[in-house]
């Protein structure tokens, strides 16, 4: 062999041993995440990455994260949902209770699915049961919608001589008609009259409210939409522009400076969900996971924004808050 053979042997070698080494480096899994909101508004995403953190997991190092949002356009989910599959991730979360998630299991019929159930996921038939969801479907159930009427008699609290209440929903959500059902059922125990709005784009707010000026309605019950949640800085201008009373279902709202909200931690919830991808991620099976219950609820009052509104809250209901913003 030659001088010039030889170097150019060694020269190969060099070029191949990389490449060698690059092919044996272990590939990072996907995660897909598919949301009804967007990024700036969904505060969730980083309870979702903690609890894969918790799995030992971190977004970057050793896992790569497949964002979806839909901008609270819920047409667009299906499209979505679609391209996040076409990316193989090894298991997806489908934020925004079953909105977000039937999208997803349409999309698919062999990838796993974490998400959150506002309602009874048994009795939706998207699992088998809680202790067993028996197929590749699991993830934690918020209560939201069964909340809606213990919402609305804390609204009726603070207001007791309002006659009739706003609910302001996006019937457009797969959720809106239960959660509807819940909320009249409460009405009738509380002897009040329900005023149900819809708002589903930008442009309905305004109509909203001034249709609860017009009516002259100064309370309103705001739903878990992941829409309306998204809106939440909005609704509480309004709101205050108004001089309506909103009680939201997320503590996001009273944040933003709303007056006060009842509801599920969600972060906490996203936590738990992000843990459960982990374990699938390192070989669970999501039929034996247990569909977990969330049983902390938050109650927080922003009395800033009661005293904008002109309202006095009661000492007892403000003892009874879980914070208190001044």
């Amino acid at each position: 062999m030659n001088r010039r053979d030889f170097i150019g042997l060694l020269g190969g070698t060099a070029v191949a041993l990389p490449r060698a080494a690059r092919a044996q480096h272990p590939k990072k899994p996907v995660v897909g995440f598919i949301s009804p909101g967007s990024a700036e508004k969904s505060p969730y995403a980083k309870g979702f990455r903690l609890g894969l953190a918790d799995a030992g997991y971190v977004e970057g190092s050793n896992v790569d994260i497949e964002y979806r949002w839909a901008e609270g356009k819920y047409d667009r989910l299906p499209a979505l949902a679609a391209d996040l599959v076409a990316k193989h991730p090894a298991v997806i979360l489908a934020a925004g209770g079953t909105t977000g998630v039937l999208p997803v299991k349409a999309a698919t019929s062999t990838i796993p699915i974490l998400f959150f159930a506002g309602s009874d996921p048994v009795a939706d038939g998207l699992v088998a049961s809680f202790n067993r969801p028996g197929g590749r479907i699991t993830g934690v159930y918020l209560m939201v919608s069964n909340l809606v009427g213990k919402q609305l008699e804390i609204l009726h609290e603070i207001k007791p001589a309002a006659g009739t209440i706003g609910v302001l929903e996006n019937l457009a959500s797969p959720g809106a008609e239960a959660r509807i059902k819940v909320l009249r059922e409460a009405a009738v125990t509380l002897g009040v009259k329900l005023d149900v709005l819809g708002a589903s784009v930008d442009e309905d707010f305004s109509k909203v409210f001034a249709h609860l000026a017009e009516q002259n309605t100064t309370a309103l019950v705001l739903s878990p939409d992941p829409y309306l949640n998204g809106q939440r800085e909005r609704i509480a201008a309004l709101a205050a522009a108004g001089r309506v009373a909103v009680i939201a279902p997320f503590r996001e709202y009273a944040m933003a400076g709303g007056l006060m909200t009842y509801g599920p931690d969600l972060t906490e919830g996203y936590r738990l969900l992000g843990n459960y991808a982990g374990q699938i991620l390192k070989g669970a099976n999501p039929a034996t996971l247990p569909f977990q219950q969330a049983t902390k609820v938050e109650f927080v009052v922003n009395l800033k924004a009661a005293k904008a509104l002109g309202l006095t809250l009661p000492l007892p209901l403000i003892g009874r808050a879980d914070e208190v913003i001044e």
